[in-house]
């Protein structure tokens, strides 16, 4: 009589062993952007130590860093930053609205679309810099040109976005909304709008940045406020550190907008990631 072979229990000594691989991975996931930092400021100095170029056209990093530190205790950075926020979350406004208008309804009518495509390529062929000083002369060399500005070069991307998110739509979920007598609204809230929301998303990082070239072409332009007229200011100077300081502000004011944006995705799409098949 043969005995019944039966499963050997497992102990911690048969347990697979734990793979360190992806802890180490994710570990220099995280710490690759301070370590690429500190290798940039590495090479930075011994560009200085070399005495490459003069001090006045490559300053060493220490420069730079007691230069942000005069601005910000002044209050002269903190100045110009509100005048250039101002108009990116302004222009930022604009050209969201007006983007996501007439990109439902170039979505949504063939002949509109025909009509209006060819003059929209052309506008988005020519740059912003271009047209800015145009902009001044209509609209003036206050706030109101700078946030136009801003609003344009946000407005393409955008554009292009929403009709690819309204077009991305199934048709078979829109013959499904009408076999359920939806009203067009309903279609709008319940369908086409979270369908469309991760290639809107999409187009809002882009357009959080490019908010920010819009107001400092406009403040390169004409204007007596804000970064980039900080930037001019500096340039004609020579004073490169202070040059640094409003190029690292506008940086870090997109890279905000940016953040921003991503929360905002986290949080609008997060029935996406519930619905993923979770694999172990």
């Amino acid at each position: 009589m043969h005995e019944r072979i039966l499963p050997k229990p497992m102990t911690n000594s048969s347990l697979p062993p734990v793979r360190t691989g992806q802890s180490w991975s994710a570990l220099a996931a995280q710490f690759a952007p301070a370590l690429l930092l500190l290798a940039l400021l590495a090479a930075w100095q011994i560009v200085v130590w070399l005495q490459v170029y003069p001090p006045f056209i490559i300053p060493p990093p220490l420069a730079v860093w007691q230069k942000g530190v005069e601005v910000i205790a002044d209050g002269t950075l903190w100045g110009h930053i509100q005048a250039t926020m101002g108009a990116v979350v302004a222009g930022l406004a604009v050209g969201l609205a007006a983007a996501v208008g007439l990109g439902y309804l170039i979505a949504k009518n063939r002949v509109l679309d025909h009509a209006l495509s060819p003059l929209i390529a052309a506008f988005q062929s020519a740059p912003v810099v271009a047209y800015a000083p145009l902009l001044v002369i209509w609209f003036g060399s206050g706030l109101t040109s700078k946030i136009v500005t801003s609003a344009l070069i946000v407005f393409f991307p955008m554009l292009m976005n929403t009709v690819v998110g309204i077009n991305s739509v199934p048709t078979a979920l829109r013959d499904l909304m009408r076999s359920m007598q939806a009203t067009r609204w309903q279609t709008f809230s319940k369908l086409e709008v979270p369908a469309a929301m991760p290639v809107l998303l999409g187009g809002l990082k882009i357009s959080a940045s490019l908010a920010v070239i819009g107001a400092v072409v406009g403040e390169f332009v004409n204007a007596n406020a804000g970064l980039g007229y900080l930037i001019n200011l500096a340039r004609s100077q020579y004073d490169t550190p202070l040059v640094i300081v409003a190029v690292l502000a506008l940086t870090l004011m997109a890279r905000l907008l940016y953040s921003g944006v991503r929360l905002l995705e986290n949080h609008t799409l997060a029935w996406q990631k519930r619905d993923r098949p979770q694999w172990k």
